[in-house]
């Protein structure tokens, strides 16, 4: 369906994410894969979902070729408990760190996405409200050995054991915590394919 809107777009998505590249081929629509590295640094005074829409807009912008039926796609997650953004761990010591403070506790998992053509810049994000258990130091390290989160915001993925076993509780778009707000990216691409 989203495939004969988007005919004569050319789609392209700048993320090495396998998880996000597999929602895109879910959605069935034809795409392409650009990457290009940049330095993830965001001012100091943002916080929440001002961070990731900063990250997912420096992303984009790093592409500066774009052609007239271009739909470039950028995105970025964070995880936002007490007051801080969490990221991905540097080791598996932090790992472990990082989600022993997560457990039996709530945290935002935000994702941002931004859309980009040769005639607008369009930043969008969403929130999911996630939910641990008390979990065990047991727990917690048997995941992190087994799964080395190292590439995940927050050193979890939900879809992995310990969400598995561990999440209680969800409020918004479980998607949006694997890194992709599904839902809105096809509304957001039915209404640029008909501009």
């Amino acid at each position: 369906m989203l495939k004969d809107i988007l005919k004569n777009k050319n789609i392209i998505l700048a993320s090495g994410s396998p998880r996000r590249q597999q929602f895109f081929k879910d959605l069935d629509f034809n795409f392409t894969i650009r990457l290009k590295e940049i330095e993830e640094i965001y001012p100091d005074h943002l916080k929440a979902e001002e961070i990731s829409d900063y990250l997912a807009e420096l992303k984009a912008n790093a592409f500066t070729d774009l052609k007239p039926n271009d739909i470039l796609i950028t995105s970025d997650t964070i995880v936002w408990h007490n007051n801080k953004a969490l990221g991905k761990p540097k080791n598996l010591k932090e790992a472990i760190t990082i989600i022993t403070s997560l457990s039996d506790d709530t945290h935002d998992v935000i994702t941002s996405v931004c859309f980009k053509t040769v005639h607008q810049t369009k930043v969008m994000h969403n929130t999911t409200k996630v939910t641990f258990k008390k979990l065990t130091t047991e727990e917690i390290e048997y995941y992190v050995n087994k799964h080395r989160p190292l590439d995940k915001a927050g050193a979890y993925g939900i879809q992995e054991w310990i969400g598995l076993i561990g999440i209680s509780k969800i409020e918004g778009s479980y998607f949006n915590v694997m890194g992709l707000p599904t839902h809105l990216v096809y509304e957001m691409l039915t209404t640029l394919a008909k501009s």
